[in-house]
C-alpha cells in the first residue's frame, strides 16, 4: 500500500478545529507538536517576531491523503497571512512497530 506524510504548520488558535477535523478523516497516525516559527508574516522590529503555532503530522494511505490535506486547510482557515502551510511527501516505506514489519 501507498502512504503520504501530511505536515501541516498552522495557527496554534486553530489546533482544536483541526484536531476535530482529523478525527472524522482515515488516518493511521497523527502526531501534534506546539512550535514557535514564522513565516511570510514575520515581524523582526516586534521582540516577540515568532508566533506560537502547531506542527500537524498525518500519516495517511495516498487515496485519502487529498481530503485529509484540504480538512487540516478547511479547518485552519481564517484568512490571514498566518493561517500556515501543508506538504504532502510520498512515503517511500511505513513500519509498524507492533507487526515488525512494513505495512
Amino acid at each position: 500500500m501507498e502512504y503520504r506524510k501530511i505536515t501541516a504548520i498552522i495557527n496554534a488558535s486553530k489546533l482544536q478545529a483541526v484536531e476535530e477535523a482529523l478525527k472524522r478523516e482515515e488516518t493511521i497516525e497523527v502526531a501534534i507538536t506546539r512550535i514557535k516559527g514564522y513565516g511570510d508574516y514575520k515581524n523582526f522590529f516586534d521582540p516577540e517576531w515568532v508566533s506560537t503555532q502547531a506542527r500537524v503530522e498525518v500519516f495517511a494511505s495516498v487515496m485519502h491523503a487529498t481530503r485529509i490535506a484540504e480538512a487540516i486547510m478547511d479547518a485552519a482557515h481564517v484568512g490571514l497571512e498566518s493561517d500556515g502551510i501543508v506538504a504532502v511527501l510520498p512515503v517511500e516505506t511505513l513500519y509498524r512497530i507492533r507487526d515488525h514489519h512494513s505495512g
